[in-house]
């Protein structure tokens, strides 16, 4: 390499680094003239849920719609870091298309550096552990002198958001929460509790059924069909495209993509009010119960609720007792306290009836079984909102916005054609370039 070829090298080096640096310590001045929704994605992608990877592909193909400050990898299970990377190493073939149609386009590079690891294992029973690089980066984005809101959006562990607001509470006012719970939550049940118990006043959404829209119900004939659409509309349109069908056997779920629409189509600052990602509720009092015994198939429990087993030692106990529940495809860990006793702590995600298993080397524990029948909640909850939980909101439980067992669904599916027909038309510009008219109303836009 020459001389000249190697100070162009350097420049452009020192070029990128600088960019970087820039869009990290963005002055509040410049965020004043951003009127998009700040937002970091906390993902279990490449774990136990492999749609985390199309809806991170719709995330991106709207990433212009956003001030997009981090993606985080959250799981519970083997996703990793990498995982997002492999989304935005797709994103990137497709870049030279997309910032045609929008120079708001964040660049692969700014992607991949604001790309962080998160917990990688469920909280213990006291709900946190210890501070994590994506922990960590949700303080540093909260902290910046910005006077927008910040949305972070959880589609799998919240551990990660539980830790923060343990090492850095005076964030809480400027955070917005979607919760897509259910599943996530069953995975999350210390590191939740922990969020009900100090952090009551934190605004968030707990979806755990109302997502379900996005794939259940509406109308699903034709193109609109989950496969049909795939077919159709996202296979052959890029490389974000095919990467998508290549997921699910070419099935569409995207079940965390209602919190990226709550912020394309709706009122953000207003979950009553209709929207593509839901219209929710104030949230009732959180469902908990505890028990101080076995439970049985006759105890019930709210769906998505708290169950906490406080069992006491027996005298031969070991010095060192250990103690799991074994409850469908968990194997829940419990808390030696102490008290004396061991503390398991479970979050039914369907409502129906769970049988579970103690095993151990606690003689008086070990091999034990009970169960707990999840249920419903009564419509009637939607009119006694908690005083504990001002800010918090959560599935619509009326029987006529149901899908199914899943309450609140119908506020999702009835959307169902508006956001696939955006979606598709968002996916032509992996495919195609824009025009030179829309390149001029995109470059009109964004001034």
């Amino acid at each position: 390499m020459n001389c000249i070829a190697r100070h162009c090298h350097f420049a452009l080096a020192l070029f990128s680094v600088t960019a970087i640096y820039f869009w990290s310590n963005t002055p509040a001045s410049a965020a004043a003239t951003d009127s998009r929704p700040r937002i970091i994605v906390s993902t279990d992608i490449g774990g136990t849920d492999p749609d985390d990877f199309q809806s991170m592909v719709h995330l991106l193909v709207y990433a212009d719609s956003f001030d997009l400050e981090g993606l985080i990898s959250s799981p519970y299970g083997p996703g990793r870091k990498e995982h997002i990377l492999e989304v935005i190493d797709h994103y990137a073939k497709d870049f030279a298309n997309l910032k045609t149609h929008s120079e708001r386009y964040p660049t692969p590079e700014a992607l991949r550096a604001m790309t962080k690891q998160g917990e990688a294992a469920v909280a213990p029973y006291a709900g946190v552990r210890r501070p994590t690089e994506g922990s960590q980066w949700i303080v540093q984005c909260a902290r910046r002198d910005d006077p927008r809101p910040l949305h972070v959006l959880v589609w799998g562990g919240i551990e990660d958001l539980a830790q923060a607001l343990h090492d850095a509470p005076d964030i809480l006012p400027k955070l917005r929460v979607y919760f897509v719970g259910g599943p996530n939550k069953k995975w999350s049940p210390d590191a939740y509790q922990y969020l009900a118990d100090h952090h009551p006043t934190l605004w968030i959404i707990e979806a755990n059924s109302t997502y379900r829209g996005w794939f259940v119900g509406g109308n699903q004939q034709g193109e609109w069909g989950n496969k049909e659409f795939v077919s159709r509309h996202i296979a052959g349109h890029g490389a974000l495209g095919d990467f998508f069908n290549t997921h699910l056997g070419g099935t569409m779920k995207m079940g965390d993509t209602p919190s990226v629409a709550w912020l394309l189509k709706g009122t953000p600052e207003d979950p009553s009010k209709p929207g593509w990602g839901g219209q929710f509720v104030r949230a009732w009092e959180r469902p908990y119960l505890r028990f101080d015994r076995l439970t049985t198939s006759k105890d019930r429990i709210e769906v998505f609720g708290i169950l906490e087993l406080v069992l006491s030692l027996s005298a031969d106990a070991p010095a060192k007792p250990e103690a799991q529940l074994l409850v469908e495809n968990q194997s829940l860990v419990g808390h030696v306290a102490e008290d004396k006793t061991v503390r398991f702590r479970f979050s039914p995600k369907d409502p129906k009836t769970y049988t579970f298993t103690i095993r151990g080397n606690v003689p008086s524990l070990d091999g034990k079984t009970g169960g707990i029948t999840a249920v419903l909640p009564s419509p009637d909850l939607a009119k006694q909102p908690s005083a504990d939980f001002p800010n918090w909101w959560t599935d619509d439980p009326t029987p006529e916005l149901a899908e199914g067992a899943f309450f609140g669904a119908k506020t999702v599916s009835r959307w169902r054609e508006d956001f696939l027909r955006d979606f598709a038309a968002r996916l032509e510009r992996c495919k195609s370039p824009a025009t030179t008219q829309k390149k001029t109303a995109a470059k009109t836009a964004s001034d």
